[in-house]
């Protein structure tokens, strides 16, 4: 049994990340807002302060991925 086909698909979905990912321009860039703004200055970004933007984006990545499978 070879892993060849494994890599293959894996490769495959890499492929589409960009695509994929352009659809979600708008969540991404709030999310990069949010990053910025939290980590300005001397500021540390803390844990789960960007919380509700990443999940924004997840989900829109998410809902991408799943349209395109089909």
């Amino acid at each position: 049994m070879s892993g060849q086909g494994v890599w293959l698909r894996a490769r495959a979905r890499l492929r589409r990340f960009p695509e994929l990912l352009a659809g979600c321009g708008e969540q991404a860039a709030a999310y990069g807002r949010c990053v910025a703004a939290a980590s300005a200055g001397s500021a540390e970004l803390r844990r789960d302060a960007c919380a509700e933007e990443f999940r924004a984006l997840k989900d829109c990545f998410a809902r991408a991925a799943k349209t395109a499978v089909k």
